[in-house]
């Protein structure tokens, strides 16, 4: 796990993902578990995906951005779990510094990019219920595409700079991350380097990158929430609500479990609560999206009806 002594440091080569490595018992039930829930958030977003691309019903702005979301969701969960997999069907837990490293990266981009695509949608719901006669003129299929590309770019810029430091970082004795992907905070922690320029940099591209498009969600909510119960009929504020009701459940799973692991304190008995509800948005969010918006939208299940009802005929020949 070393390749190298300067005086009496040894630099580190590779990290150890201990992840749930204190439960040896459990790793082939938590092989399995984490194996299902993979095969269905992939087939669930591939889905939604599929849906939002083929049926002539879902080519509005609210679906093309929830096409969006779905093939970040595939890309998000796929570059965390096949490597837990992996550890827990061989027993191998490193990962090389490059290696942790590029993991850091597209999970920093996606997480980003994640923020900015369901800002984009919580503005066009607050166009949709607020701002009716605006909607069709503003969200236009060029303004719309506007905004997934910028979404997706901005999340690329995001954490380019934060990677860039970070590996110039030097890492000596331990070697060990408790948490089962490279996140930010528990690669520091293992630096002997100096890292407080990383962290000024760290605080300054969440300032510039996060905070904007959460403070932008919830002021659409605010004034979503407003405008739905100014309307006077029990249906029409109901009507109003279904149709923003998925993704606010979207946004306040994935934001709140980030601000639990990223603002509470970080001691040893907050460590193992951290390390749940970071899975909560890096693999339940994606597992449950599909869920979500196609129990609780009436546009998908009638999309995701008419496609089962034409396949079901094809089953019987």
């Amino acid at each position: 796990m070393a390749d190298t002594e300067e005086g009496n440091q040894t630099s580190i080569t590779e990290f150890i993902l201990l992840g749930f490595g204190n439960l040896p018992e459990l790793q082939t039930l938590l092989f399995l578990l984490f194996l299902v829930i993979y095969i269905v958030t992939i087939v669930g977003n591939i889905l939604i995906l599929a849906l939002v691309v083929s049926v002539q019903n879902l080519h509005t702005p609210m679906y093309f951005f929830l096409g969006n979301l779905s093939c970040l969701e595939i890309c998000y969960t796929s570059v965390i779990l096949p490597r837990l997999l992996s550890s827990f069907l061989t027993g191998n837990k490193t990962i090389s510094v490059t290696a942790c490293f590029v993991q850091f990266y597209f999970f920093g981009c996606l997480a980003a990019t994640e923020c900015f695509l369901l800002s984009a949608m919580s503005y066009d719901r607050y166009l949709a219920i607020c701002k009716p006669l605006y909607y069709t003129t503003r969200m236009n299929e060029r303004f719309c595409l506007q905004l997934a590309i910028g979404s997706w770019v901005s999340g690329s810029l995001a954490i380019a700079t934060l990677t860039v430091l970070l590996s110039q970082l030097t890492f000596c004795d331990s070697n060990g991350i408790d948490y089962f992907f490279c996140d930010f905070a528990p690669i520091v922690k293992l630096s002997c380097s100096d890292t407080h320029l990383l962290e000024v940099t760290a605080f300054i591209s969440s300032s510039i990158f996060t905070l904007p498009p959460f403070l932008l969600t919830l002021a659409s909510y605010i004034h979503i929430i407003a405008a739905i119960l100014r309307i006077p009929s029990t249906t029409g504020r109901q009507k109003a609500f279904s149709t923003c009701s998925s993704h606010l459940s979207v946004v306040t799973i994935y934001y709140g479990s980030l601000i639990i692991v990223y603002m509470l304190p970080d001691t040893n008995r907050l460590r193992s609560l951290n390390k749940v509800f970071s899975g909560f948005y890096t693999i339940l969010t994606p597992l449950v999206n599909p869920l979500i918006y196609s129990l609780r939208n009436n546009a998908v299940k009638e999309a995701l009806w008419k496609a089962l009802s034409k396949l079901v005929p094809v089953t019987r020949i």
